[in-house]
């Protein structure tokens, strides 16, 4: 695989990483990311003063490990408050907080003055009526500018936001309400998708009642529509004292579904959740004053909040979306792109290979553009190359980051400074000490293993939701010391990273170990493949054989030969990998923020039970899974 981008000199010198290396004294990548990981105190306190972080007690150590990595406490003594550094000194500010449009193309503009006067009255509204400081509040909404007052409220008075995706089920919903204890949830009547009004609110409540039902301790006092919000708080004052809060207080809850079990809530703090969105919105995505930041994402999704925070801190302006991402048309992204002068966007994999099945973006210039962003999954090469030439023009990097919920943020991420090659993640994240290792922990180069961080970072969870010892058990048992983030990845022999799918999805095929996603990104070359999906299948024989399932491109004039199929596998794999058998499928079963459910195909395909179906959010397509003919 070759480079495919390289940034010129003269555009390198005016990067925010560029200035703030040059600041520290490096010149060369490498060196800085080795000082940010080999001495951490040192990096991440001169990140703090490079973001411009306001403390209102500074902090009197930046990094304590005696209770071991896994429970490291970071800038311990501070005081802060995320809504202090991402609202109230933008109140001031000309610049808009958020532009806003849904599908029948309504259009809002929310100033931060705006935005900083109804948080206030909204924080005053829930201190009148006794929500607490480390009170959980829970967001069931629609993307509309009032999640973004609900957000700063509750930060500012040190009530825990709760964001859950307004596409789940009640069951879902029932399940992270109770897990949470909120007292509180914000949602609303309905939301529109595809023209389409879905009830919203009715499911919330389906939801509530279920606990009650079941016997749950029902925590709920109140639940409250966004529409509602201006006339509870009218008679408020527009100004609110933004509490102090330590370091260590936790400002979100951001659940992440398991293969099984309950949802896992992921604790995240004011301190460390605000450093790590900064860090990556100014370094990776190199924020500018000018900057429009749309990042195609859900609220639910943990890339909802990391595009606020991140970009807010800066007094940046960001772009939310109400609605399907092609509807009306098919091409509906790329037509607010260009009318919304959008700088910086960001989409998953996966929405990119169905956009590029289903539209044209041949005749819109991308002007605006500087920076393309993805994350969510790995790419296939094919998918990657056109979002790059047919999007970004072949000028503009794809800043293809990867980490998770449970660090807010990313282990992953290029540098607008070094070359990129289709698909790459670039390498470990400033101040994030990734590598990747065998199963013995022995470190790996120019093969596939596991991809670990082998110290703490002040974004990582601290704890699941009332579970320690299920936090413990995930990421810290496989490497003691070592948090193990559970995906495959490689770095090749010019020291470009990439992932290949979680490694509990791995397959055993004849003594030959495999991911998913290296089979999946084969299929996906294919020119009649948009998507793809495998699994692997019990055999006898081979140990484990491989079941492909794959959605059709639209655009193809030839129908889909499984023939076809199965031989392009072999001639790129060789005859050990041949499929036992590929599906062609309408749909692929996948979660919110995008990612294919292999777990369920599996499942579905081999007749057994399914389990944990909260994060799915079309489920009825697992119908049309085929299992094996029975004799």
């Amino acid at each position: 695989m070759s480079i495919v981008w390289r940034p010129k000199q003269s555009e390198v010198v005016r990067t925010n990483i560029y200035r703030f290396m040059d600041r520290l004294g490096f010149t060369e990548l490498p060196a800085f990311l080795r000082f940010s990981v080999e001495k951490p105190e040192q990096f991440w306190a001169e990140l703090d003063r490079e973001l411009g972080i306001q403390w209102f007690t500074p902090y009197s150590q930046v990094v304590d490990t005696s209770r071991g990595n896994e429970w490291t406490r970071w800038f311990a003594g501070g005081q802060l408050n995320i809504a202090a550094n991402c609202l109230d000194r933008w109140a001031d500010k000309k610049q808009p907080a958020c532009l806003w449009r849904n599908e029948s193309g309504d259009r809002r503009v929310i100033s931060f003055l705006r935005l900083s006067q109804d948080s206030n009255r909204l924080a005053n509204f829930l201190d009148s009526i006794g929500i607490k400081t480390g009170d959980r509040v829970a967001l069931c909404v629609p993307m509309a500018p009032e999640l973004l007052t609900v957000i700063y409220a509750c930060l500012k008075l040190g009530a825990i936001v709760v964001p859950i995706f307004s596409g789940f089920g009640p069951s879902a919903i029932a399940s992270r309400i109770e897990d949470s204890g909120a007292r509180l949830i914000f949602t609303e009547e309905t939301l529109v998708r595809r023209g389409r009004a879905v009830p919203l609110r009715k499911k919330v409540l389906e939801a509530i009642g279920r606990n009650a039902i079941a016997g749950e301790t029902n925590r709920v006092d109140r639940v409250i529509n966004l529409s509602e919000i201006a006339a509870l708080t009218a008679g408020q004052p527009p100004i609110f004292e933004t509490r102090p809060l330590p370091s260590d207080a936790v400002a979100f809850l951001l659940y992440t579904s398991g293969t099984t079990g309950r949802p896992k809530g992921c604790v995240h703090t004011h301190a460390g959740a605000l450093i790590q969105t900064a860090k990556e919105i100014f370094l990776a995505f190199d924020h500018q004053p000018r900057d429009r930041f749309f990042w195609l994402s859900d609220i639910g999704w943990m890339m909802g909040p990391w595009t606020i925070l991140g970009n807010h801190h800066f007094g940046g302006t960001i772009f939310l979306y109400d609605g399907a991402p092609d509807y009306p048309v098919p091409d509906r992204l790329w037509q607010m792109i260009e009318e919304e002068r959008i700088t910086t966007f960001g989409v998953s994999p996966t929405a990119i290979r169905v956009l590029r099945n289903t539209s044209d973006p041949e005749s819109f210039p991308f002007d605006s553009l500087r920076l393309l962003g993805s994350t969510g999954e790995p790419w296939d090469e094919a998918s990657w190359l056109w979002y790059f030439s047919k999007i970004g023009k072949e000028r503009c990097p794809v800043i293809n980051i990867s980490g998770g919920t449970e660090i807010i943020g990313c282990f992953l991420m290029p540098m607008p400074i070094q070359p990129l090659k289709p698909c790459t993640l670039g390498g470990p994240s400033p101040g994030m000490a990734a590598d990747v290792v065998d199963e013995r922990g022995r470190p790996l180069r120019r093969k596939t293993g596991y991809l670990v961080c082998t110290r703490p970072a002040p974004s990582m969870t601290a704890g699941i939701w009332r579970d320690p010892e299920r936090y413990i058990a995930t990421y810290w048992s496989r490497f003691p010391r070592w948090w193990h983030h559970g995906d495959w990845a490689s770095i090749d022999e010019d020291g470009f990273w990439f992932l290949h799918g979680r490694a509990d999805e791995s397959m055993n095929v004849s003594g030959r170990k495999v991911g998913p996603g290296e089979v999946e990104e084969i299929l996906c070359e294919h020119p009649g493949v948009a998507e793809a999906a495998v699994i692997g299948v019990p055999d006898r024989t081979k140990g484990e054989e491989i079941v492909a399932f794959v959605v059709p491109r639209q655009r193809t004039r030839t129908p889909l030969q499984v023939s076809d199929l199965a031989a392009h596998v072999v001639r790129q794999m060789g005859a050990a990998f041949r499929p036992k058998a590929v599906y062609v499928v309408a749909e692929l079963p996948k979660t919110q923020s995008g990612k294919i459910v292999r777990r369920l195909i599996r499942q579905k395909y081999l007749g057994e039970p399914l389990t944990e179906m909260s994060s799915v959010a079309n489920p009825a397509v697992l119908e049309f899974i085929a299992g094996p003919l029975k004799p």
